[in-house]
């Protein structure tokens, strides 16, 4: 599905959602799903590349799914390894920059190693930038920046009268990209479920019923479409925008 390059999203945001649901209907385990994603992990990115859009941001594991089965837990950790031995020099020959955001000081040693690894092997590439979040929560984002802020304050290094968005969205995990302007969600469900709460405050958002393993370029190319029909208004009457754009 073609889509006007000017009218391409500059960042999406997916909820990866549905691998348990996908791998139960065939009669398989959880883990099956989790593998399968990772196709659909490489189709996305490629889809997205090939669109223009210069920022992917991919809801890997969240702060919550610690509270899963230690088995699935343990599966999902190494499948990230897998996917990283795989991936990465594939990623790199097609120019995409690598970055990992979360509390990634939760994750194992080795885990940790190869994630540094593949980022710094990534970092001079100038293409699609590719954010997985792992072991990332919303607010535990937002907490986060708050205790840089205040204790920066506290050491007398800034005013904390003086905090402002651009402050707090400077500290964020993503701060220096630009906010997602489209939130895609697999599985059916019609929720954010604690992902960039700061950033998504103006995104579009499109939420399919297709399970993640089954997602595709052509499913995505119906959300880039879907985004490329919307007027942003952002706070403005439809008339302003349009006066702009003419």
């Amino acid at each position: 599905m073609s889509v006007e390059p000017s009218n391409v999203p500059t960042h999406v945001a997916v909820i990866m959602d549905g691998n348990g649901r996908w791998a139960r209907a065939r009669g398989k385990q959880r883990h099956a799903g989790h593998r399968a994603g990772v196709r659909a992990v490489r189709a996305t990115v490629e889809a997205a590349a090939e669109h223009g859009v210069r920022y992917l941001t991919l809801f890997a594991f969240s702060s919550e799914n610690w509270r899963r089965p230690e088995e699935e837990v343990s599966n999902l950790m190494s499948l990230f390894v897998e996917a990283l031995r795989r991936e990465v020099a594939e990623l790199h020959r097609n120019n995409v920059r690598l970055r990992f955001i979360g509390a990634l000081e939760q994750l194992g040693a080795g885990l940790q190693k190869k994630i540094a690894a593949a980022v710094d092997k990534t970092s001079g590439n100038t293409g699609l930038v590719l954010n997985v979040a792992v072991a990332y929560g919303g607010r535990w984002d937002i907490a986060r920046a708050a205790q840089a802020l205040a204790a920066k304050a506290a050491a007398g290094e800034i005013d904390a009268r003086g905090i402002d968005e651009d402050a707090v969205a400077a500290r964020l995990a993503l701060g220096g990209a630009p906010d997602p302007d489209l939130l895609v969600r697999t599985g059916g469900e019609r929720r954010i479920s604690n992902f960039l709460l700061w950033n998504l405050a103006y995104a579009e958002l499109w939420f399919t019923d297709v399970l993640w393993p089954d997602f595709d370029e052509a499913e995505f190319g119906r959300a880039l479409a879907d985004f490329a029909g919307k007027q942003r208004r952002y706070g403005h009457t439809g008339e302003q925008v349009e006066a702009v754009e003419c």
